[in-house]
This record gives C-alpha cells, sequence and structure tokens, in this order.
C-alpha cells in the first residue's frame, strides 16, 4: 500500500471526528473509527515532526552554517523586517 499523504490522513481524521461527534454509531464501529482516528493523528504528527525538521536542516545562518532555527508561533515574535511579503 502506498504511503498515506498528509492532506488526506488530516481529511480522514476530521471526517472521523465529525462522524465520532454525531453519536449515532454502535460502540463497535465507534471503537473501530476511533482506533483509525489514532493512527491517522500519529501519522498526521509524524508527518509534521518531519517536515520541520527538514525545515531546521535547511534554515541557515548569515555565515552560511546551517543552524537550528524555528518559525515564530505569534504576531508579536515577528519582526517587521522579518515578514516575507
Amino acid at each position: 500500500m502506498a504511503e498515506l499523504k498528509f492532506e488526506k490522513a488530516m481529511k480522514r481524521l476530521e471526517q472521523i471526528v465529525e462522524d465520532l461527534e454525531k453519536g449515532d454509531l454502535d460502540i463497535d464501529k465507534s471503537l473501530e473509527m476511533f482506533e483509525e482516528g489514532i493512527k491517522m493523528s500519529r501519522l498526521c504528527s509524524q508527518k509534521l515532526a518531519e517536515a520541520e525538521s527538514k525545515i531546521e536542516k535547511l534554515t541557515q545562518d548569515k555565515k552560511g552554517d546551517l543552524t537550528t532555527q524555528l518559525f515564530p508561533e505569534t504576531k508579536d515574535e515577528i519582526g517587521e523586517d522579518e515578514i516575507p511579503f
């Protein structure tokens, strides 16, 4: 089986959550879907961790050396000179 892409795993996870929130599934089907949801969640987390790792590896400092630098998480952490647009 081909490896599932992040976007497809996320869409499936969203559908599972929506179906479980409705509350009209029997217990066996709910457990089956919950298990699949856990798998999709873990896959998405793994894909995000891999992407973060690649970004960290590709970030360079002014000397051209590779450094670990995470993207700012909030607007307050972004300086005006750092906005890419």
